[in-house]
């Protein structure tokens, strides 16, 4: 099997405004899986706040790449425990994983779905993402758009504003990015009472110590994004959020993603599959889990102005998951 990468550049269509920065354009990483002329294709975003640098994966994968190599082909779930041996960063082992599910499908003229034996009886909608800034703003993306749902950042509470946005009676998540208080949050629940919004994602700064003054029982949809991660105790948050956001470059890919939705559900968490803005490669690969969720913000390919393959993709909401073998990634 061979292996060969590259770092590209995403320009975003508009600036992507979070309250983390203000973001003209992402690197990401692109892996590369070959074997009897099959490809399979992963993706890892570059992101500063999750301390995930160009250098880093460049040292990462110059690092493994000959043991990727001489591994023998064998079961996604068989490649996954080997790269959980490699000591990688989840963002890295994400791409790779998904990778080998693409090839592995390719190889076995298969696609995600009979591999896994999945049903797509219910698809989630998928939301797309309103920038941070004026509301004058917001509302206006949101009237230029034709999506289903939609998830507004922001970068601080504001009650008139959030009314406003209540007031349209649409689909409408808020994703605070850490920007709450709890004193916001109470607000919050007040205004959910008739009102709610579908989720709240990650209302307070990251920890245990700002998250348990939450409640699973409050009217909020509470949901976890960065106080989720893969090595999350899950338990650890079942009394303060109701739902949790996972990412596939957060849990280390597909193969870990299924086991945690599963013990999620399991729990009585309300589950999302999210993506980084990634392109239609690791689009296509949080796509295929969609069936299994409750909700889905699928939206990074859309963002895109130079987007590099063909795949499962998201249409005004609607995810189409591609049939092709394996997870359907085209370069092209």
């Amino acid at each position: 099997m061979k292996l060969t990468w590259k770092i590209i550049q995403l320009n975003f269509k508009n600036n992507f405004t979070i309250s983390y920065g203000n973001y003209p354009f992402r690197k990401a990483m692109i892996v590369t899986l070959e074997s009897k002329s099959f490809k399979g294709f992963g993706e890892c975003t570059i992101i500063d706040y999750y301390n995930i640098s160009e250098e880093m994966l460049l040292l990462q994968i110059s690092t493994i790449h000959h043991q990727i190599e001489n591994c023998q082909i064998s079961s996604p779930q068989e490649f996954y425990v080997f790269l959980k041996s490699l000591k990688i960063s989840t963002f890295l082992c994400s791409a790779l994983d998904c990778a080998y599910w693409d090839l592995f499908g390719k190889l076995t003229n298969k696609n995600f779905l009979l591999l896994t034996d999945m049903s797509m009886k219910y698809i989630p909608k998928s939301s797309i993402t309103i920038s941070v800034g004026s509301i004058k703003e917001q509302l206006a993306q949101i009237e230029k758009l034709n999506w289903s749902s939609y998830k507004v950042k922001c970068n601080a509470f504001n009650k008139k504003d959030l009314l406003q946005l209540q007031d349209l009676k649409i689909p409408i998540a808020i994703d605070a990015n850490a920007s709450f208080t709890f004193s916001d949050c109470e607000e919050l629940n007040h205004m959910n009472a008739t009102n709610p919004f579908k989720y709240i994602e990650q209302p307070l700064k990251i920890g245990s110590e700002n998250y348990q003054k939450l409640s699973d029982t409050d009217t909020s949809n509470w949901m976890a994004d960065e106080d989720f991660q893969y090595d999350t105790n899950l338990i650890d948050l079942k009394s303060y959020y109701k739902s949790i956001n996972i990412k596939l470059l957060k849990c280390g890919g597909i193969t870990p993603a299924i086991q945690i939705i599963k013990s999620a559900k399991k729990m009585g968490f309300k589950v999302m599959i999210g993506c980084m803005t990634e392109s239609t490669i690791g689009i296509s690969a949080a796509a295929v889990l969609s069936p299994l969720c409750d909700f889905a913000d699928l939206d990074g390919a859309n963002l895109i102005a130079n987007d590099l393959a063909k795949g499962s993709f998201v249409e005004n909401g609607k995810i189409k998951i591609s049939q092709k073998p394996g997870l359907g990634i085209e370069i092209n």
